[in-house]
């Protein structure tokens, strides 16, 4: 059987891939592997607020499932991301009801803004987090702004934002908020509550 690992969000930036998207940046716990993930707005504004412990005056759909969880008696055991297949990661959410486990299949992005709610661990498959991942040393980590090459020290501040190994930081979390409330999907949103 695969080993399975634990990963935790170490960033959520503009996706360079898609537009309007995000890059939810995952990483191995105690490793140096990480793994990108394209994200919808909304995904990545649940996540983020969440992490940097904004409340909203209403409760977002994921805050709403966990409280649904908890009238029912049910909990958020762990994320099992157990698939990729052409760019997509595919998981399963785990939750417990008294003494039965109910698997239900989800999308990675939404699995992952309930696990950072439900402080439960995100795994991976580790022959799915080998082929999909990023390999990042504890150096690089540390010191992403330094390079060998003088031509670096040119770069924009764009391209420095591409850069996705980076850990989670404040002002990136900050970033993708202050995209995020600027995008009109979220103007869309209110006009809709």
């Amino acid at each position: 059987m695969d080993k399975k690992v634990e990963l935790q969000v170490l960033n959520i930036t503009n996706s360079q891939a898609q537009v309007g998207a995000f890059a939810m940046l995952l990483g191995e716990v105690d490793g140096e592997r990480q793994l990108p993930i394209i994200i919808g707005p909304a995904e990545a504004q649940a996540t983020a607020l969440y992490l940097k412990g904004i409340k909203t005056p209403r409760p977002l759909t994921h805050d709403l499932f966990m409280t649904t969880l908890g009238v029912l008696g049910a909990s958020l055991l762990r994320v099992l991301i157990y698939k990729a297949k052409d760019g997509i990661f595919y998981s399963y959410i785990y939750l417990k009801r008294d003494e039965e486990i109910i698997r239900i299949d989800t999308r990675t992005s939404d699995a992952v803004a309930l696990a950072v709610r439900a402080e439960c661990p995100i795994l991976i498959y580790e022959s799915i987090l080998e082929q999909e991942c990023l390999r990042i040393s504890n150096e690089e980590r540390r010191h992403p702004e330094e390079s060998d090459d003088e031509n670096d020290e040119e770069e924009s501040e764009d391209e420095k934002k591409r850069d996705l190994p980076r850990n989670v930081t404040s002002m990136s979390l900050e970033e993708a908020l202050e995209y995020i409330k600027e995008d009109e999907y979220v103007e869309d949103r209110k006009s809709v509550v």
